[in-house]
Formats: C-alpha cells, structure tokens, sequence
C-alpha cells in the first residue's frame, strides 16, 4: 500500500512516498523536493554475529547521470567509482545515523541512497539525508532514530533555510546540520570570516527544522512502518570481572598519564598482557576475549574523563585550555614550489604546494553541471604515522578530511583572476595523534605563503572536545586520539584572526546546550589566534615565486586584434607557442595569459604578442628583417606580419648599383618608418648604423629611374599583399 505524507518548505513540498518502489528492500522511502528526487532503501543481512563491538553499517550514496540528463563524459558512458562529491554526501549520512543503530543487532546494514532526479537549482543531498533516515526508521531495522538534515546559508544578513545552488554562491555562511529531536550531532560547513554568533544563531535556526522533519518520518512510520527485528542477546559475562578490574585499575591509572602517546600505549598494553597472562585459560574462549578487551576500554573510558571533570588535567599534564608545543618550518623541500613542515605536539603534516597551468585545473563532471577548480587539496594518511601496518591508498577518511582543510582554506585563496595559478596543495600526515585535518590548515598556510600564493589572510586549525557528566562538562582544547574515541564531541573550528572558515562537529550525546557550543566557540578562538601568532613568527606574507614554477602573464589586447594574434588557422600563436616554447590562452574579452615554464620565455613572448597587436607609428624606429629583395628595394618585416618598402634610394647615402650592395635577406636592419600612406602601405628608410653625426639620419640618393622625392609610384611597386 502506498503511504506519503508532505511538508512546505519555501513555498514547495517535501514529499516522503513508500511503498512503490524497491518493495523487497527492509526500507525503502522515494522522497522529492521541486525537481529532486531521491530514492532510499536498507537492507540487512539474515545472519546476526553476536559480541560485536562495532556497528556495520554502511551508506553508498550515488547519483545518476541521467538525473539531469547528462551521459557521462569520457570514454567509458556508464556511472563508475564513486566520486568525492558522493563519498563526502555518504559521510554526511553516515556520521549522524551511525551512533543510533544497536550493537547488539548484529546484522550488516546497508543504506543506498540514489538520486534519481535533480533539477540543478535545489542540491539533492539534504533530500538523501532525510529519506536514508525515513527509509531505516519505517523498516525493521532497529534504529534510535530518527534524524533529518538541513542546510543553513546566509545571504546579506539572512540566513535561508535549504538555500538553492544560486543562493550557496551568494553566501557569507554554508553549514549542513543534522540531528535528532532531542538535539544537533553534526554539522559541516565552509565561511568568510563570520562571527560566532552568525554561528550560534545558524544552528538555532536548523534545530528548528530539524525537528519538523523528525517529525514528518514519525507520521510516516505511524502509517508504513514495521515492526522491529530482535536485537541480539548477550548474556554472557565476564568470569573474574572484579578481580581482573581489582587489579588492573591502579596500574592503568598510572599508565595512562605517560608522557608520550607510544609510551602510553606500550605501558597499558603491558598491564592487558599481564592480565592476559593470568587469565590464560579463561581467554581461550574468544567472548571471554572480548568481554576482556571491552572492560579495559571502560576502565580507560572512566580514568580519563574523571581526571578531566574532578581535577582539569588531562592524559599529557596539560589543562583543558592548554595547546600542546607548535614548531613551523618552511622551505624544507629544495625542489618544491612551496613546502612547510607543521608539527602540533605528537601530530605533523608535511604540506606541498605546487603552482600550475590553467591547464591544470581540476574538471567536475557531475549532474550539478561541469565546473573547473583553480585551488585543490589533497590529504594523505599513511599508516606510518600511526606507527602501524596497513595498505596505502585512499579512502574515505582521506578524502573527508581533506574537503575540510580545502573549504577551510578556500576563503582565503586568493581569486583566480587576482593570481592566475592553479593551486594544488598535498598534505602528507607524518604524525598523528590529534586532529591532523586541522594541521593540514596550519600546513596549508605555511606552504602556499613559501610558495608565493598571495592568501588574503593566514588561516589556522583546532580541534575541540567536550566531556559530560550530568550537569558537569569541560570543553578541551586541542584535543588527543584518546579524547576524541573516549569524549562526547568532536569539534574542529578553522579560521583567520577576523572569523570562521571552516568547521567540522560529531556529538555523540544528545543536547549539548546553546552555552557548551558558546564556550566551546570562544575557546576555539583563543586557541586559534594562539596558533596563528606562532605561525606568523615563521612566515607571516607570501615569498617570491619559485624559479621552478611556471611563469604566467597575462595582458589585455583590443578585441578587434585577437584574430591577428590568432592568424589564419592559429598560424601564428602556434608559431609564438613552439619559438619560445610556451603555452598562451586568449579570451574573448581580450585577456591574453602566457604560461611559460620559465620568466625569460614568458617575458619574450609577451614582447612579441605586443609587437603583432600593435599598430606601426610613423617617425619610430624600429628593427626590421629583411623579407624580400626587389630590385627596386627591400620588404622588411618591423612587427610580425608587418611589412614595408625601404626603396633602393632610401639604403644609403652613396649610389648605389643593386640593393645587395648594402643589405642580404634575412638580415636585420634597423628602419625609420617615413609615413603610412592612404593605402596604408608602409614606407621605410635604412638607418646607418655609422652616422658620424649619430642623429637617425635617412639616405636620399637618387637613382635616375627613382622619383626626386624617394618615393616610389605604383609602376616600381608591387600589389599591396
């Protein structure tokens, strides 16, 4: 039976359908907004595991070509490996819905959310948000649910619920907020430079929203939804719980306040083998095993956070607003355009910049339509900097990561048309225990300020953490590996001394207060001014450019010459192109850019398009090439594509026989341009190079068959060409 239930958002309706489509799935919801639709469906699979100590779910979100009716570009015209932009939407689903799903279900979830539609005015992945949680939340599969999603922009001061891809553009502020009824659990987001009360009051206004749309999948669960699975029953125990816990507590205490994340690791692994040891014969069994490694977790989990909330001291000595020891360098690549080395305690990046062509540009072939990027980021996590063993590649950690760091750097990457490069900017995490997408910021700053990128402004990173207890919490500053797997928020804030950037929150606990999110903000900025004034004693303006960086040029020419630069059939830009091996881009503006792999290339060029584009002056010298040979005188070429006549009268002083007397082809000559007649034909005179008087003198002897006046009529003259 086909159910629906309908919401007006901005004068259009949210429609929420089941029932018609994907029938055999456990969930299946077709949503539509305007021209967008998606269709959502989960499946679980029909064998449980019990004890497992995470939850398996994972959320494929996809878009379809023919949504806006395109077909794919390249040589293979079918959908492929997801793009970034569907990972990045996969992750939006996946990080508020993950926490509500039980352990203790035990079966493999997988969330398909597909667009189907879109009409590339209203972006579709706040539509997948909600129908992936519609589609659980109506289906058997347990879930604590639901949640919704929204977008948030401001425009001129007004912030607009669901904004079009229209108003994104316009926008100072862009968040996605999703959260349940009982409060926000993530929010991601880009800015210029906004206040924190901008902020406070974005996230108030999508809380609102939010708990509309939980609302309208209740209604549709009242009318659709089926009954839930069993969860997984697990009723065994711990044997020598209270023993093993008696004695390992202490030594854990102690453990876990090391100097130094190995040293910690090594000193808590140490006491779970002791205990190991002992137990032996108990932990052959491997729910035992678990059981074991599930009560050290709880005994890290209770050490750390009542240390923090009974004391302020955290895992390293440090207090809840301390930032651990900052060192910067630049300048560590010799061969790189721009590199920086960024160390934050026991987290480091090593960040890359390289300047490119316009020709390297990033191209985005996806059904919001194609567009081109001038700055790109890339992050890379190797299992080194963990000091562990694993596969290298990238995933969708990397590439999560990475879109953080680009948006938070966006804002203040200088405009393409202020600095004509593409930017590609590599971080390679070489460290880790902390938030290493906010040392890719820091990185990102030092190396394209080395590299001679023009930033508006320097931006820096911080990642926040919160620990609750009741009516007790601590906001922490610069947080570790262990307190955000052990905390309750994750909250990384990027930006300049003026405003936010970029931003990236996971909460898992429900209701964290207007005041948590204003104290976490302020104390995110304290932190984020502190990095910046450290950054700044490294490298605080942008270097020279690179020698080893393309030199680019741009210049304006009239319209009406594009075509003479051009040539016939480009005759002449790809002469320009293959003399000085460069690479020039002309637009119908008039805008020339020359790409040149060094500045000598570059420079000459420019003086070469200036000389094809520029119009002949009488009275100016210029130096000419001698074309032809007549033997009433010489063509000579003064601009490319430019010729005149230097009649046989005008070559010297003295009477002359033949013009080969005094000139060869191919030779160049310097020339005084006498007058541009009403043909527009060029008349030139031979300057002598040994004028004793060292005055631009011309030469008038006169031949018997030439006029007295050095001119020549239309029977000693050729066809204009």
């Amino acid at each position: 039976m086909i159910q629906r239930v309908t919401y007006t958002l901005a004068g259009r309706e949210l429609i929420l359908e089941t029932g018609k489509i994907a029938k055999q799935a456990n969930g299946a919801v077709f949503a539509r907004y305007a021209g967008s639709c998606v269709i959502a469906t989960v499946c679980a699979s029909e064998d449980a595991v019990e004890g497992l100590d995470y939850v398996p779910v994972t959320v494929d979100y996809n878009e379809k070509y023919y949504a806006a009716g395109k077909i794919p570009g390249g040589f293979i015209k079918r959908e492929g490996r997801p793009k970034d932009k569907e990972i990045l939407v996969s992750r939006l689903i996946d990080r508020p819905m993950r926490p509500l799903f039980e352990k203790r279900f035990g079966r493999e979830i997988q969330i398909v959310p597909t667009t189907v539609s879109t009409d590339q005015v209203n972006p579709p992945d706040i539509l997948a948000i909600i129908a992936s949680s519609a589609a659980v939340h109506i289906s058997d599969v347990p879930f604590n649910g639901p949640i919704a999603g929204v977008r948030i922009c401001s425009v001129k001061g007004e912030l607009i619920v669901n904004p079009t891809y229209k108003d994104i553009e316009q926008s100072d502020l862009e968040i996605v907020v999703a959260g349940t009824k009982d409060g926000i659990t993530m929010v991601e987001g880009g800015a210029h430079e906004v206040g924190e009360d901008l902020m406070i009051a974005a996230l108030e206004k999508a809380r609102s929203v939010i708990i509309e749309f939980c609302g309208l999948q209740e209604t549709l669960r009242e009318l659709a939804g089926k009954e839930k699975l069993p969860l997984t029953e697990n009723s065994a125990a711990l044997e020598n719980g209270e023993d093993i816990r008696a004695a390992a507590y202490p030594r854990l205490q102690e453990a876990c306040f090391l100097k130094g994340k190995q040293a910690r690791h090594e000193a808590i692994h140490q006491v779970k083998a002791d205990l190991k040891t002992r137990y032996a014969e108990q932990l052959e069994d491997e729910a035992q095993q678990k059981l074991f490694s599930a009560l050290f977790d709880d005994m890290e989990y209770e050490i750390l956070r009542s240390s923090i909330l009974d004391k302020g001291l955290r895992v390293d000595g440090r207090g809840t607003e301390d930032i651990r020891d900052i060192t910067c360098e630049v300048g560590l690549l010799p061969m790189a355009h721009g590199s920086a080395l960024f160390t934050r305690g026991e987290t480091q990046a090593m960040v890359v910049t390289t300047l490119g062509t316009v020709f390297d540009e990033q191209i985005f072939d996806d059904i919001e339509g194609d567009k081109r990027e001038h700055f790109i980021l890339h992050y890379n996590f190797p299992p080194y900097s963990v000091g562990e063993v694993g596969r290298l590649g990238t995933g969708r950690r990397e590439i999560g990561h990475g879109n953080l760091a680009r948006r938070s750097l966006e804002a203040m990457v200088p405009s393409k048309e202020a600095f004509p490069y593409t930017i590609r900017v590599v971080s390679e995490i070489t460290e880790s225990n902390g938030s290493s997408s906010m040392a890719s910021v820091c990185g990102g700053t030092l190396a394209m300020l080395h590299g001679g990128v023009p930033m508006k402004k320097p931006v820096a990173g911080i990642a926040m953490g919160l620990i609750t207890e009741g009516d007790r919490y601590a906001v922490l500053s610069d947080i570790l590996g262990e307190e955000d797997h052990l905390g309750d928020m994750d909250f990384k804030v990027a930006g300049t001394e003026e405003g936010i950037t970029g931003f990236q929150m996971d909460i898992k606990i429900a209701g964290v207060s207007p005041e948590i999110m204003r104290k976490a903000l302020d104390q995110a900025k304290r932190g984020r001014l502190h990095i910046l004034s450290v950054m700044k004693q490294t490298i605080s303006k942008p270097t020279a450019i690179s020698d080893l960086a393309p030199k680019i040029l741009t210049l304006k020419i009239e319209v009406d010459k594009i075509g003479a630069l051009i040539g016939p059939g480009g005759k002449t830009i790809k002469a320009l192109c293959e003399q000085y091996h460069v690479t020039i881009n002309t637009d119908n503006d008039g805008t020339v850019t020359i790409y040149g792999k060094n500045a000598k290339d570059a420079e000459e060029t420019k003086a070469a398009v200036l000389s094809i584009v520029a119009d002949p002056e009488a009275g100016k010298i210029y130096q000419g090439i001698v074309k032809r040979i007549m033997e009433f005188g010489a063509f000579v070429e003064i601009l490319p594509g430019k010729e005149g006549l230097v009649h046989i009268s005008k070559l010297s002083r003295q009477r002359i026989v033949t013009v080969t007397d005094v000139i060869k082809e191919g030779q160049e000559i310097p020339v005084k341009l006498l007058e541009i007649d009403k043909m527009g034909r060029l008349n030139l005179s031979y300057i002598d190079a040994i004028d004793p008087s060292g005055e631009e003198s011309s030469h008038g002897s006169h031949r018997e068959d030439s006029r007295r006046d050095g001119s020549y009529s239309r029977h000693d003259r050729p066809p204009r060409r």
